[in-house]
């Protein structure tokens, strides 16, 4: 099996005023005012902003049917005049499509695709296929109070400039607690640690040699993180990583009141599950379902500096 050593990137170029993207809704629905919200961010930096067919579809708790959000993908996929992807949101749905998209096209023409939470599906089977680089970034379905004017440049410069992409550990995040000193550089690969879970046996691309990116928002508690950790370590996922980056675990404040945890945290169960890899590990990046996110490419060579506190990834395009 091919460890990230001998894996060659796939980049896309960067973008350029005058470019087209297309705005698409592989998960759920978004609303119609954050997305026009959206495309005006995203003209004003000079791109031309086009809506997928299907983008405000609803079918369930998803936008649209499953052939029509992987046919809304793929189209873009192939369409040449088309230089990016961006999802509207994540909730539910990208792993129910991952199996029909169309790598092949995506590797003769590389385009990047953003987003993150449940897109994390996506991104993992684009790098399992055909070696693209990601953005982990914020939605085409556009908010200012929870973005901002820091996310949009941090998305600006991931897409249309080629400078490296540094996170610096917040203390106040509740991963910052949890560290193991140390220096590693790999492959930058993860997301959403729930979509991580999801996929393995179903596609997981192998993560020898590679730094592991894991972001949380809490759903039942500490036990699914507990799950999630112990399946990826029982099922070999984890064999072979070089450093593990954590970003937010969020929602879990009130559990240091809780009897039944016997004064546990979301702190105690990560150092718990990841400190037995002998890896190095960051804790406290500020990336994942919070206030303002950055941009932070997957796909592509990082580093985590402990001493220093620092995130260093090489951009998703050239």
């Amino acid at each position: 099996m091919d460890t990230f050593d001998s894996l060659q990137t796939v980049r896309s170029p960067r973008l350029r005023p005058g470019d087209r993207v297309r705005i698409v809704s592989p998960a759920s629905p978004p609303s119609r005012e954050g997305v026009a919200r959206g495309v005006e961010l995203l003209r004003s930096w000079g791109l031309r902003v086009e809506l997928g067919e299907h983008v405000f579809d609803r079918w369930g708790y998803m936008a649209g049917r499953d052939e029509d959000r992987v046919f809304d993908l793929n189209s873009a996929f192939g369409d040449p005049g088309v230089r990016a992807v961006i999802a509207t949101r994540g909730g539910k749905g990208a792993y129910r499509i991952v199996d029909d998209l169309d790598t092949d096209t995506l590797r003769r023409d590389p385009k990047p695709v953003v987003g993150f939470s449940d897109i994390t599906h996506i991104h993992l089977a684009l790098w399992a296929r055909c070696r693209l680089a990601c953005l982990h970034g914020p939605f085409a379905n556009w908010s200012d109070a929870w973005s901002g004017r820091k996310s949009a440049d941090a998305l600006r410069r991931a897409l249309m400039t080629t400078d490296p992409v540094i996170i610096h550990r917040d203390t106040g995040q509740a991963s910052a607690a949890v560290t193991v000193e140390g220096i590693a550089t790999g492959v930058l690969v993860g997301g959403s640690l729930d979509a991580i879970r999801t996929t393995t046996g179903a596609g997981l691309p192998s993560l020898k040699g590679a730094i592991l990116f894991l972001e949380h928002q809490r759903g039942t508690g500490l036990g699914e993180v507990d799950r999630a950790l112990t399946q990826l370590t029982r099922s070999g996922a984890l064999d072979g990583l070089r450093g593990v980056a954590l970003g937010q675990f969020l929602g879990f404040d009130q559990d240091a009141d809780d009897p039944t945890l016997g004064g546990w945290g979301i702190a105690d169960v990560l150092r718990d599950r990841l400190t037995r890899l002998g890896v190095p590990v960051l804790g406290g990046l500020p990336a994942g379902h919070g206030l303002h996110p950055p941009t932070i490419p997957l796909g592509t060579q990082a580093t985590i500096d402990t001493a220093e506190g620092t995130l260093t990834v090489q951009p998703a395009v050239a």
